[in-house]
């Protein structure tokens, strides 16, 4: 397998910087890193993006959590793994990622249950760490970037 070309935030430097700062902004002491890895994972999973499918489990595997934890992400309400914390997290992500899916995209009672956990700064970062995700998924997918390869194309 091949990606389609080089990876495009190589070729226009001042957009890495950018999608980099945006993740980075979604790095706060409310959010913790587990939940962020989680809400990647799954945004990934719903967007079919292999390469970051691939990234984000191993990052979950390497902050210490359990295989059936990771596994279950893709069925999180079928599986007893998840704080109501982190279900809040995994359904806002589903939402905000399958934006055309509804007429109500975000409906109030999935955003008032993740307000229910997280403060608004933490709400922030959950918010722009699903939308980094979903630009990350898209540029990956888009040019068909391969899960475990470097990103030099």
């Amino acid at each position: 397998m091949q990606p389609r070309m080089k990876h495009p935030a190589l070729i226009l430097p001042e957009a890495m910087q950018a999608l980099l700062a945006l993740s980075k902004a979604a790095e706060t002491d409310g959010l913790p890193l587990v939940t962020r890895k989680l809400v990647e994972l799954r945004a990934s999973q719903i967007n079919g993006c292999g390469f970051c499918v691939d990234m984000h489990a191993r990052e979950l595997k390497k902050a210490g959590e359990a295989d059936k934890r990771i596994y279950a992400v893709a069925a999180w309400r079928e599986s007893p793994y998840f704080t109501d914390a982190e279900r809040a997290a995994l359904a806002l992500t589903e939402a905000a990622t399958r934006l055309s899916d509804r007429a109500d995209p975000v409906p109030d009672d999935v955003w008032q249950e993740a307000a229910k956990h997280y403060d608004e700064k933490s709400l922030s970062a959950l918010i722009v760490d699903i939308g980094a995700i979903n630009v990350w998924n898209r540029i990956n997918v888009t040019i068909k970037q391969v899960a475990g390869a470097a990103w030099g194309g």
